[in-house]
């Protein structure tokens, strides 16, 4: 048997080396973790993407899922819960069946066409027509294009034939010297915005269809000179939303041409919308918090928008411009639980007790907003303060509690920190009776420049996104109004031209809306 003696300095360079390798296997170990951890956050974010590219869209919670999460949720939590107590489910009314709408207006013009059989046809004064059966369909009459000649006669007097020949005046005309009359104005202002149809497919229909030569460039000139004719009531929408003191603002990136060098950059159409009210569009080539300027700077109120930090931004300069007196609008921000539902909706695969719990929260309050749809403001103040509280004072001790247990960079960390980045703005709309819970109104009228720029992809100069802001605003105030924006399109076009600016504060849809209905009713 052998015995090695070690000498004292050598033991002590071999233990040494043994804490040495032991300290960098511990630091790998530290590693590996962090990298493995890093992979899982990626290869969910990873997830969430094909989702949000491919996957449905809807953030509503399946009831049957909360059920398998949590169980009976009226239990108690077992003894060292770190959760806090669910609250009770949020109530799912059945809804009433509603009855089923006709298929075809009343008002729809009707062509009748009665088939009689040929032996009466032989012999009418031999049959007695006893009934009738009746077979209704839809059918269309393709787009009818037409010609109309405006002729204005020329007379002279037979009485004093030295007097000049005398002539009616023409009309005053959206495009003085041009043919272009109304309602192929409107049609192409609706096919563009409403149906999205780009000009160039335009001009494709109108050749192949109807055989008539217009192209894109002209229809493009007309397009701009009915946003100028239009930009009066565009302004008149803008000084009725400034005079509230409540606006829903959001913002929606669109791409348009460089004037120079050639390629696309990104702009923005900015949104400002007062709740049962009207709808501004608004563009400028950026999203800095200068761009709100321009409808804000005379709007002092509650602004309601998501975390971006423009809005912040904005409002702590409004403060200090009224600190120095050199103003006495204040602007004070509320927050959307939309965009904060959203985070967790996101972080469900990641954690999907801890967010689907935050989700049924959340969902108890939308609950609420439910049933006091419709209700006055000081009715939905005192409920919100009975109710509401309870169930925030609930999430916010949850969400503090919660918040150094996740990763900032993870999906739950991300929600939790924005939701309490966030919570004085959030809290806003459970102590204002006017304010809504979130900012999906002004959301929804983003839908139309969604659709529309997958078809024409961009707007094509920097300052054609104006033109288009003014011609959405108008038919996105139609839409709101219930408004058939043909009918409306066609009867402003045809009466702006002979008003004055001041008379066209009466062309504004909810205006023209109510002298229709004056008309009617006289």
């Amino acid at each position: 048997m052998i015995k090695l003696f070690l000498m004292p300095d050598m033991l002590e360079t071999v233990m040494q080396q043994n804490a040495a390798l032991m300290k960098q296997n511990a630091e790998q170990a530290t590693q590996i973790r962090e990298l493995l951890e890093l992979n899982r956050i990626l290869t969910k974010k990873v997830q969430f993407l094909l989702h949000r590219m491919f996957g449905r869209k809807s953030e509503k919670l399946n009831p049957g899922q909360l059920e398998m999460l949590f169980g009976n949720l009226n239990a108690a939590p077992p003894p060292g819960d770190d959760d806090p107590p669910p609250g009770p489910p949020s109530p799912h009314p059945r809804r009433d069946r509603s009855e089923r709408k006709p298929r075809m207006p009343e008002n729809l013009p009707t062509e009748e066409v009665v088939i009689d059989p040929e032996e009466v046809k032989q012999d009418p004064a031999g049959y007695r027509c006893i009934g009738e059966e009746v077979t209704e369909e839809l059918d269309v009459v393709p787009t009818r294009y037409f010609r109309r000649r405006i002729i204005r006669r020329k007379y002279t007097s037979k009485v004093n034939r030295n007097r000049p020949p005398v002539i009616a005046p023409l009309a005053p005309r959206i495009i003085e010297g041009g043919y272009a009359g109304p309602g192929l104005l409107a049609d192409i202002i609706l096919k563009k915005y409403v149906d999205h149809l780009p000009l160039h497919r335009q001009e494709q229909i109108l050749k192949t269809r109807h055989g008539i030569d217009l192209s894109r460039q002209t229809m493009s000139d007309w397009v701009r000179v009915v946003s100028d004719w239009l930009t009066p009531i565009y302004n008149h929408i803008r000084e009725d939303l400034i005079a509230s003191e409540y606006l829903q603002v959001d913002e929606t990136p669109v791409r348009y041409c460089q004037d120079e060098g050639g390629g696309s950059r990104q702009g923005y159409f900015w949104l400002f919308h007062h709740p049962g009210g009207d709808v501004l569009y608004e563009w400028h080539t950026s999203r800095s918090a200068d761009c709100l300027e321009t409808t804000l700077k005379d709007f002092g109120g509650m602004v309601q928008c998501d975390g971006y930090g423009a809005y912040a931004s904005y409002a702590r300069q409004r403060r200090e411009l009224v600190e120095k007196r050199l103003s006495d609008k204040l602007i004070e921000l509320s927050g959307c639980w939309a965009h904060a539902r959203r985070k967790f909706h996101e972080a469900r695969d990641e954690s999907p007790g801890q967010a689907g719990w935050i989700l049924n929260q959340i969902g108890m309050m939308y609950g609420i907003e439910r049933r006091l749809k419709g209700k006055g403001v000081r009715i939905r103040q005192a409920v919100r303060g009975a109710e509401t509280a309870m169930i925030l004072a609930r999430l916010e001790k949850a969400l503090k509690r919660k918040l150094t247990k996740y990763r900032p960079t993870s999906q739950m960390g991300n929600a939790i920190s924005y939701t309490l980045g966030l919570w004085p703005q959030l809290l806003k709309f459970r102590d204002d009776g006017r304010l809504e819970i979130d900012n999906n109104l002004v959301e929804n009228a983003v839908r139309p420049t969604a659709l529309g720029k997958k078809n024409w992809l961009f707007v094509g100069h920097p300052e054609a996104g104006q033109r288009s802001a003014i011609i959405y605003t108008l038919l996105e105030c139609c839409k709101r109004q219930g408004i058939n924006p043909q009918e409306y399109l066609y009867d402003v076009l045809s009466r702006i031209p002979a008003m004055t600016n001041r008379q066209t504060r009466s062309l504004t849809p909810a205006n023209w809306l109510a002298d229709r209905r004056k008309s009617k009713a006289a």
